[in-house]
């Protein structure tokens, strides 16, 4: 493991003069971050040592590098999902590279279903804890012993200085930011009614099929974490409407704004 982190990282490094600190991964839809990324230099997954290639609705895999404010800043442009059948090694890998670079903080950006029955398509939310339903760890069997310890305390799975910070930024820019569990499953399915009321009365706000992964492998690797979801629709059996996919395309621009200049924000202030 500790070889495979190595060639990765060094080859992120020849095209990197500056170390990052700050590491995002960016969600579905958030693509249009990287418009706001400074001195962006581009590297296809499929030129990194090990890096998992992923091309999920479109969109190819790629690590920006730049800086955003006074921040240099590693992205992840391209997620890694287990419904893929891609092992809980490689999904968490790129977080696992970024952390043998150098970064210190890692912001996880989703999109989820929401479950409480306050929240409505178009929330953020700032993730507080998260439930672990998808029936496996990043951490399982030998490997990952060798970056932290085997039994890494996730009482604080989701910085509370950094959540802070980020809610500091929404009051001042007067951005709802919800706050609540987040809850992982397996997928690919979407939920059943059963199911979303069942993660309703264990204490889950939105559910979704990533950020545990990686909230895990980041804790165990000592990085800080910041988790930011969008609520992109009810979750099954909560919501009758029915809407139209111009209806959904005009939120998703108006709240993929909105979460970028929080990004932008709450990185200067890490």
């Amino acid at each position: 493991m500790f070889e495979k982190l190595k060639l990765a990282a060094q080859k992120i490094a020849q095209v990197c003069d500056t170390p990052p600190t700050v590491g995002i991964l960016l969600g579905s839809g958030l693509g249009s971050f990287i418009d706001r990324i400074e001195d962006k230099q581009i590297i296809p997954y499929s030129e990194i040592p090990y890096f998992p290639n992923t091309d999920v609705e479109g969109v190819p895999g790629r690590l920006i590098l730049g800086k955003l404010g006074n921040k240099r800043i590693a992205v992840l442009h391209g997620r890694h999902h287990c419904y893929d059948g891609i092992p809980m090694d490689e999904v968490v890998f790129p977080i696992r590279a970024l952390a043998t670079l150098g970064i210190d903080s890692m912001i996880l950006t989703s999109a989820s279903g929401g479950v409480n029955l306050g929240f409505k398509p178009g929330d953020l939310m700032l993730i507080e804890d998260h439930i672990n339903l998808m029936g496996t760890n990043p951490l399982v069997g030998g490997p990952a012993r060798e970056l932290g310890p085997k039994f890494p305390n996730m009482l604080e799975a989701y910085n509370i200085e950094l959540s802070m910070k980020a809610k500091e930024v929404a009051d001042e820019m007067d951005i709802k930011l919800q706050q609540g569990i987040f809850v992982g499953v397996l997928g690919p399915t979407y939920e059943t009614p059963a199911e979303v009321r069942m993660i309703r009365t264990m204490g889950g706000d939105v559910v979704g099929m990533s950020t545990v992964p990686e909230s895990i492998a980041a804790n165990h690797l000592g990085l800080k974490v910041l988790g930011i979801t969008i609520v992109t629709n009810m979750a099954a059996g909560i919501s009758t409407e029915c809407e139209s996919s111009e209806e959904n395309k005009h939120r998703a621009l108006k709240i993929v704004e909105i979460l970028g200049n929080l990004l932008c924000k709450t990185i200067e202030r890490i």
